[in-house]
């Protein structure tokens, strides 16, 4: 009897440490900035960027572990011209009346010692999902002027625009794409 009370009790220490290691964050919207790079005939680059997103992040440095759960509206695209991102709205680019989001979700992070360091998942644009690599660097978590407690990082990964059906203008408009992220998460 004192041996299943004993380990009960073992069992009970264990599953809550393992709970309170895990820490729950969301985006802070007006501090994450999804942004995007491409060639325009090879002659200059067009930025642009989304600004309404949001999502979900979970870190467990100890067990080195984490998820991430991210939402873009597609509507949102901004590139400092109207006309053009009229044009990104349509059915040749991000078609935005069919697939009105794109997401990122991933479960599987790579640690180097209790930083995270890549985050591998899915992204989901044009009704297509295809596995991304996301690079972090650097991440830092603490309190900011306001006393919230978050983590920030610069993301980046490259992907081939076509991969996801997009190929409105390839090779002329750029199918490699630059993303660059610069997120800050607030803890829940």
């Amino acid at each position: 009897m004192k041996f299943r009370l004993l380990a009960a009790a073992i069992a009970a220490s264990v599953s809550f440490s393992a709970f309170a290691a895990t820490e729950s964050f969301e985006f802070d919207a007006t501090h994450t900035y999804p942004s995007f790079e491409v060639s325009h005939f090879g002659f200059s680059l067009v930025r642009g960027l989304f600004k309404d997103s949001h999502g979900t992040l979970t870190l467990d440095r100890d067990a080195k572990t984490g998820s991430v759960d991210v939402i873009i509206e597609a509507k949102s695209i901004e590139t400092g011209f109207a006309k053009r991102d009229d044009h990104l709205r349509s059915k040749d680019f991000f078609n935005v009346a069919e697939f009105p989001t794109l997401t990122f979700k991933a479960a599987n992070f790579k640690f180097d010692g209790s930083n995270p360091v890549e985050a591998v998942g899915d992204l989901t644009m044009l009704g297509v999902t295809k596995p991304v690599t996301l690079k972090i660097n650097p991440l830092k978590c603490g309190d900011r002027m306001d006393k919230k407690y978050v983590c920030g990082a610069d993301v980046t990964a490259l992907i081939k625009r076509s991969d996801w059906g997009m190929k409105t203008y390839v090779p002329s408009i750029g199918d490699d794409i630059k993303i660059t992220i610069e997120a800050e998460a607030m803890r829940k």
